[in-house]
């Protein structure tokens, strides 16, 4: 599902090289309870837009991959650096974010990774430094 609404926050956010992409994690609440049940996942790196991600998806993805697969594939790359510091740059307790209009919404068929909902889009995050987010070399491209 497309989503024309952006959205911003302050919470907990991992960021992380993948073929030579920076792309931001971090999670947000839908309700009181504040478990983060909604994954938010965007690139940093100037000029990369959030369709890459999906384009990714879909390069390393089965062929025949639902969206929902992508999405977890997504998410999978996401918690794995945030686990497992696999590609990551910073992990950072308390940032402010903003995830621009016009990005993806998946809501998971059932949980997947502790998260209901998986949101994309252009993602900024507050006080990163451009060394932080310029592209970085790779072996692989996707």
């Amino acid at each position: 599902m497309a989503s024309d609404e952006g959205l911003t926050g302050s919470s907990r956010v991992t960021v992380f090289a993948m073929f030579g992409v920076v792309f931001g994690y971090t999670t947000h609440h839908l309700d009181g309870r504040r478990i983060g049940d909604v994954a938010v996942v965007g690139p940093l790196t100037p000029g990369v837009e959030w369709g890459r991600l999906w384009q990714m998806a879909r390069i390393c993805g089965r062929p025949t991959a639902s969206e929902n697969e992508l999405a977890q594939w997504v998410l999978t790359q996401a918690t794995r650096a945030f686990v497992c510091g696999s590609g990551r740059i910073g992990q950072f307790r308390e940032r402010g974010w903003k995830l621009e209009p016009g990005g993806k919404r998946v809501r998971f068929d059932a949980v997947y990774a502790n998260r209901d909902h998986l949101w994309t889009g252009n993602l900024t995050v507050e006080g990163l430094t451009p060394d932080q987010v310029a592209e970085r070399p790779t072996l692989y491209r996707a």
